[in-house]
């Protein structure tokens, strides 16, 4: 913890980091929870859990991963469960911090298809859609 106590100098990251334990908020629009029940089934993988964080990289400092995690991988103390429109979403705390308030949606569009992250804390996202800044 930063021991910032949301006085004058604190960054939003400091602030987001001192009351993250109070509350994490993680949405899965039910488009996309319908897609990732659609690949578990499409790939035989059953009711595995959903790994989404967050990582350096991409166009604009940090990159997004999502990816496909047995329940034995979940650590209580290292990571939330969010439990959304049937679909078990694991993220760990570090990541957390970046994610709060993001809704993962998935749009079929002409211009694209795929998953798609609406990030309130982002300052900067890349076209790609995958990578942004805080």
């Amino acid at each position: 913890m930063s021991g910032c106590s949301g006085g004058t100098g604190c960054s939003g990251l400091d602030v987001l980091e001192e009351n993250l334990f109070e509350e994490f908020k993680f949405d899965l629009t039910e488009k996309a929870a319908n897609e990732i029940k659609k690949v578990q089934q499409e790939q035989n993988i059953g009711d595995t859990n959903v790994r989404v964080s967050v990582g350096g990289g991409g166009c604009s400092g940090f990159q997004y991963n999502l990816g496909f995690e047995e329940s034995s991988n979940f650590a209580p103390e290292k990571d939330f469960l969010v439990d959304q429109n049937g679909v078990n979403i694991i993220i760990d705390k570090k990541s957390s911090l970046y994610l709060q308030g993001t809704v993962l949606d998935f749009v079929d569009e002409l211009n694209g298809r795929g998953f798609k992250f609406s990030n309130p804390l982002a300052t900067k996202n890349c076209g790609c859609g995958n990578s942004f800044n805080v």
